[in-house]
Parts: C-alpha cells; sequence; structure tokens
C-alpha cells in the first residue's frame, strides 16, 4: 500500500472519528484500515490515534500529521485533476435540501449515473446544519444567505420568491396594499433551524432589502406545513415561487403585494475549505447548475 493511500485512510478515520465508518466511506475492509494505521505508526515511530471504546481521536502529533496530510492530499488531488483524463469515480454523499432535490435533481439523476458510471451516490435529505468533516459528507446543497465561514460555497441558482395568502383568509383580513398595512396583518412565522427565531418577511424597496415581521398565532419549521397552514387561511407566507405553482394556478393561494417583491433565495453547494474540490464532487456541482438551468418554474 502506498503512503498516499495511507494518509487518505488515516485522514478519514481523524474525520470520522472511526475506523469502521473510514472503511465505509472508503469502501475497504475494516482490517485493511486497521493494518494501514499500524504500519503508519511503526514507521512514524509515533502514536498518531488515540483508541477508546467510543471513540477515536488523534494525537497531538496525529493532529499535526493529519494537517499536513490534508494538505498534501489536496495538492495531489489538484495535480492528478489537471493532469488526468480517468472519469471521476468512487463514492460521493451528498446531502441535498428536500424539496428541491425531489422536485429538480431526482428526475435528472438517471442521466448523471449514466454519463458517470463509476460513481457510487449516497443522497441524505434535510436542511439542518450538517458536520461534513465529522459526517464524512462531501457537499450540501442548502437555500438561503449561508453564514458559516468555514465553508466554501458555490452558487449554483436563485428562487424567485412571491408573498402570498389564500384566498378565505384575504376574504376576512383585506388584502395588503403597502408594508405599513402589514401590521393588521397576521403572518405564519417559519421558525430558522440555526438561530431558534423566525424569518422576517422581507421585501426589495428602491434597491434595499426591508423586513417586516407581522403578528403569527403559528409557527411551523417544515416548508409542507409553512405552505399547508396559509392554504388553511393561517396568515401570510412568503415561499419560493416553484413549490408554489400548482396552487397558484387553482387559485388555493393568490400573490400579495406584487410591486413589492421578495428578494430572491440563492441556492449554493458548499464543501469544506480544507478538501480540495473532487472531480466527482465537481461534475457533481456542474450538473446540479445545469439541472437548475433547465427548470422551469424558478
Amino acid at each position: 500500500m502506498d503512503r498516499f493511500q495511507e494518509m487518505r485512510i488515516f485522514t478519514r478515520i481523524v474525520e470520522r472519528r472511526s475506523f469502521t465508518l473510514a472503511a465505509e466511506d472508503l469502501l475497504l475492509p475494516r482490517a485493511t484500515v486497521t493494518n494501514a494505521i499500524k504500519r503508519l505508526e511503526a514507521r512514524l515511530a509515533t502514536r498518531l490515534l488515540e483508541r477508546t471504546t467510543r471513540v477515536v481521536a488523534p494525537t497531538l502529533d496525529g493532529q499535526a500529521y493529519y494537517e499536513r496530510c490534508v494538505r498534501l492530499l489536496a495538492d495531489l488531488a489538484e495535480m492528478e485533476s489537471v493532469f488526468s483524463h480517468a472519469e471521476p469515480s468512487g463514492l460521493l454523499r451528498v446531502n441535498l435540501q428536500a424539496t428541491l432535490a425531489q422536485q429538480v435533481l431526482a428526475p435528472n439523476l438517471p442521466a448523471f449515473l449514466a454519463r458517470y458510471p463509476d460513481i457510487v451516490l449516497q443522497i441524505g435529505e434535510g436542511d439542518r446544519l450538517v458536520d461534513l468533516v465529522r459526517e464524512g459528507i462531501d457537499c450540501v446543497l442548502r437555500v438561503g444567505n449561508l453564514q458559516d465561514s468555514s465553508m466554501v460555497a458555490q452558487q449554483v441558482a436563485q428562487l424567485t420568491q412571491v408573498t402570498c395568502a389564500s384566498p378565505a383568509y384575504l376574504a376576512r383580513h383585506g388584502r395588503p396594499a403597502s408594508l405599513e398595512d402589514l401590521d393588521q396583518h397576521q403572518a405564519v412565522h417559519y421558525i430558522s433551524s440555526a438561530t431558534g427565531r423566525p424569518y422576517p418577511l422581507e421585501f426589495v424597496i428602491g434597491g434595499e432589502v426591508r423586513q417586516v415581521l407581522p403578528p403569527a398565532a403559528v409557527s411551523v419549521s417544515g416548508a409542507d406545513m409553512y405552505t399547508a397552514t396559509a392554504i388553511a387561511g393561517l396568515g401570510i407566507v412568503q415561499v419560493p415561487r416553484y413549490r408554489i405553482e400548482d396552487e397558484l394556478r387553482s387559485g388555493q393561494l393568490e400573490i400579495v403585494l406584487p410591486l413589492l417583491p421578495p428578494p430572491a433565495l440563492p441556492v449554493s453547494v458548499l464543501y469544506p475549505q480544507s478538501r480540495q474540490l473532487s472531480p466527482r464532487v465537481r461534475v457533481f456541482v456542474d450538473w446540479i447548475r445545469a439541472s437548475f438551468a433547465q427548470f422551469p418554474h424558478l
């Protein structure tokens, strides 16, 4: 086994805090991973990992070696991607925003896998905060303005948003004509998973974003329930237009304040700064961008 392979095994163990999970990620037998670390520690004449029954953690020497390995492996991957014409291959673990994955990406997955048959794709869904390094995830797809500076973000699309409410709600409360009117209205609050606080309604006026937070009788933390409560007449919401095209056509929801549009929502792919963008992640990001470009309702 070459030294670069030993480095790959070692770095994945540090990131996953587990020999077993590292072996699964690298598609290697557990014994191969264990023996590689034994050889590595013997050659370096130092203990790199502390092993307990519950977790594996780097020693001080192991942490220093890990940081050097990450840089060396990133340089190697970049150099090989420049000079090698081999097709991307290997396990690609991603976490995707559920609705976008289902509506925009899933229909195009057969074409992606046919184009890259040597990539094994493992998809998780959600909007939660993900520790990409610790969980062994290569990249995530997220919607909204991003705060985490430890991640590299590539924007792949923007989602047009609309402000809307149900006909039943508008019949009871009237149709707002200005931001000031919203003080007399009711919203459905969407709770941020990061802060635990509701997102305000946002409007672009004269090139600037204004925020308003009307009172709410209902707060939710899921996109499907957010739309459902608006249809039920419980308040005004702001949602990406692609999510409610059918409801707008059927009249279940109506756009309000059309001359004061919400800002577009960025859609981004994030991956750790400590990792060079691998060929399989690079082609996946390009495919996501192309999938959004072909989607008709953004």
